[in-house]
């Protein structure tokens, strides 16, 4: 017997996209993603590959993502993106010859990177979703859906419409642009009620991911605790989160990527850099923004200008040891499991994606490393969800209950005194929604079908729980809450032109052009 681990990363960012803008900081966000997470998670899966290492990583592509990666416009930008880090980089490393000589071994370092980098992107013509699709039909990897654009679906259920829409679409995505049906689904913010099973096996989906206390509080106790998938009443396994490796990896106090050897996300030369030196590589506003290049370590309980200088061989070798180390523990636990349980456990370590590399620099090292440990433990292995399905003999049937991963497990960071004025024009909007789709669901004028799926598009994007999240962390609250209003008012500026029979041309197709998501829409999703 052997204990089954199951690395689950969540890969996703809210859809932004601003084509009326030659540089727009926001959408710096999927650039810093794809340069700091995506292709060193895609070059680390393909090291692993070549060398014939087994390794087992579910990967959720949200459909915001997908539609991203896909954009021409955004990829054209995101090479420009990279142009310009490697002059950056190219200057740093003529600069810091005069410097200490960690912060020139860095610069070069950088350099090499993002060099690499590009001829990455390059050599796929951009196209990253092809290479995930690769790595995947090696058995090594599972690619799986979420809700169209990650709309918060326990505060959704009073519009069961609303729903069912976000679901439906969310596997439409993926098979428009993975171009297969998804088994599984990551559940937006890992929320889930009771009954939601139900939408999920109408819509094909196998299998998700909840946290937890979903299935300690559920109808009835978990007869192996969080250690083996269990079925809903309505046949759709569940795999639970396993609190012990979470705290072993993201634990602000006690996690991997908090040691003092690791790279230092928040001191970056565009803060440090003189503004004129500095001032082409960022917002040409003026404000200042992360370039990627940094070169201190987190050093320890200092402020960041006390932070010593980074070392990416001694990090390197932290990475390795720290892989190791987790290796270590999940045999032990497999071990502790298999002798309680008498039967082999399911260890589940779901994480965003952009923990390992754009949060934790040296993250997608500790992943090579962490798989090449394991692949010679005797007591644990790397596995994904429909391996580990199929071998099922029995499953215990329960009803989870509610439950998300977000802080103190429940509704609270989506539902607060920041954010709660967005739920009753979301929930009018969606019963707007389903007025239009019942009334024109027979519709036939090409005119009347584009303004409909335009409406659901404007709804959807306002539903992205991001903006509710960003509302209460209190990041980029302006954007968040501007992004929110700007989709309703364009959702209900169309909703009044339907229903008064007054639909203008020009509009509908400047809003086509800017908020250009799922080109496959059906409105009638709603009806």
């Amino acid at each position: 017997m052997k204990g089954k681990f199951l690395v689950m990363l969540h890969a996703h960012l809210p859809y932004v996209n601003h084509p009326d803008h030659p540089y727009f900081m926001e959408e710096n966000w999927l650039f810093e993603a794809m340069t700091e997470t995506y292709i060193p998670l895609l070059m680390t899966f393909k090291r692993l590959l070549r060398d014939n290492v087994p390794f087992g990583v579910t990967m959720s592509l949200t459909p915001p993502l997908l539609e991203m990666l896909s954009n021409k416009t955004l990829q054209e930008k995101y090479r420009k993106h990279l142009i310009s880090l490697i002059e950056l980089a190219e200057k740093e490393v003529k600069i810091t010859k005069n410097e200490e000589p960690l912060k020139h071994l860095c610069a070069k370092k950088y350099l090499n990177d993002f060099k690499e980098t590009l001829d990455f992107f390059d050599s796929c013509n951009g196209n990253l979703i092809k290479e995930f699709q690769e790595v995947e039909k090696s058995g090594n990897l599972e690619l799986i859906t979420c809700n169209a654009t990650h709309g918060f679906l326990p505060l959704m259920r009073i519009n069961p419409k609303a729903v069912h829409a976000q679901v439906a679409l969310g596997v439409k995505a993926f098979k428009e642009r993975v171009g297969k049906d998804p088994k599984g689904m990551w559940l937006a913010e890992c929320g889930y009620y009771p009954g939601l099973d139900k939408e999920l096996a109408e819509q094909g989906i196998n299998f998700f991911f909840v946290d937890s206390h979903a299935l300690w509080y559920g109808d009835v106790p978990p007869r192996y605790d969080v250690y083996r998938p269990v079925m809903t009443p309505h046949n759709v396994f569940v795999f639970a989160r396993d609190p012990e490796s979470s705290e072993q990896v993201w634990s602000a106090q006690f996690g991997y990527p908090g040691d003092f050897n690791y790279r230092e996300f928040y001191r970056d030369i565009g803060f440090d850099r003189d503004l004129d030196y500095i001032r082409p590589y960022i917002d040409p506003a003026g404000n200042r923004t992360n370039t990627g290049i940094k070169y201190y370590k987190i050093t320890g309980n200092v402020g960041l200008s006390d932070k010593a200088l980074y070392d990416p061989e001694m990090a390197l070798k932290t990475a390795q040891n720290h892989a190791r180390d987790f290796v270590n523990k999940k045999s032990d636990q497999a071990q502790r499991l298999m002798h309680s349980m008498e039967i082999e456990p399911v260890i589940v370590a779901p994480f965003d994606a952009e923990l390992f590399g754009h949060w934790w620099y040296e993250g997608p090292y500790f992943l090579e490393f962490l798989f090449r440990e394991m692949a010679n433990s005797p007591y644990v292995e790397s596995s994904t969800p429909s391996k580990v399905i199929s071998t099922l003999e029995s499953v215990q049937v329960l009803t989870p209950a509610m439950s998300t991963w977000g802080a103190n497990g429940y509704n609270e960071t989506w539902l607060n005194g920041t954010n709660d004025w967005i739920y009753p024009h979301l929930h009018q909007a969606e019963r707007n929604m389903t007025e239009l789709a019942q009334k024109y669901k027979d519709a036939t004028d090409p005119l009347y079908i584009r303004a409909l799926n335009m409406c659901a598009r404007e709804l959807m994007l306002a539903e992205s729980s991001d903006w509710a999240f960003i509302m209460t962390t209190g990041t980029t609250v302006e954007y968040a809450v501007n992004r929110t209003k700007t989709h309703l008012s364009r959702f209900l500026e169309l909703y009044d032109a339907i229903k008064e029979h007054n639909i203008n041309e020009k509009l509908l197709e400047y809003y086509e052009w800017i908020d250009p998501i799922f080109p496959y829409m059906d409105y009638r999703l709603y009806a």
